[in-house]
């Protein structure tokens, strides 16, 4: 197999796809890519609140990967299951900043993922601060590893409403992707 990694590079550079990976995920490496991706927007002077806003969203969709993705492999050296996904990170044309991950997921999961995911999608950001408030004093889902929040957050932080899908790969699986863009406040150094 033969693969040219100057026109893989290149259509990533036209894609405004500053970075990406795909394999298994861990906390060890979402601090990595949170803190390399951090200091490469300090380099382009990209003022603090945006670089926390971007911050935030790489660590939950991140965590999304690390608690939700079915696809699994088993590290027998650490012992331990990681879960595997895909993360690009970049800039669009409209000098927004996007995070994208993706993983596998069961397909008995979509309806409920894609209901959830809709309702988030059509809401106004007083409806989603509403809307977290209410959901924070419910119990968690019973398939829920968290408090079911990361949605939310993630649309109450983005610039625009958050971008998803769901491709059927298998009788059994799908997979799952999530995009989130923040638009760059006022240029000023951090």
């Amino acid at each position: 197999m033969k693969i040219n990694l100057f026109k893989l590079k290149k259509q990533l550079g036209e894609q405004g796809i500053s970075f990406c990976y795909s394999g298994p995920v861990s906390k060890d490496l979402m601090n990595e890519i949170s803190e390399v991706f951090e200091q490469k927007m300090k380099m382009e002077d990209v003022n603090r609140t945006t670089v926390g806003k971007v911050f935030s969203m790489i660590v939950e969709q991140i965590e999304n990967i690390m608690k939700y993705s079915d696809e699994i492999i088993t590290d027998a050296t650490l012992q331990e299951e990681l879960r595997v996904g895909i993360i690009v990170i970049g800039r669009c044309e409209d000098d927004m900043f996007f995070v994208m991950t993706g993983n596998k997921i069961h397909n008995h999961k979509v309806d409920k993922m894609q209901k959830k995911l809709t309702t988030i999608h059509q809401m106004n950001q007083i409806e989603l601060k509403q809307y977290y408030k209410q959901q924070r004093r419910k119990e968690p889902d019973k398939d829920s590893k968290g408090a079911g929040l990361g949605f939310i957050e993630l649309a109450r932080r983005a610039s625009c409403p958050i971008e998803f899908d769901f491709e059927k790969i298998n009788d059994t699986m799908s997979f799952f992707t999530i995009t989130t863009k923040f638009k760059e406040a006022s240029k000023c150094k951090i």
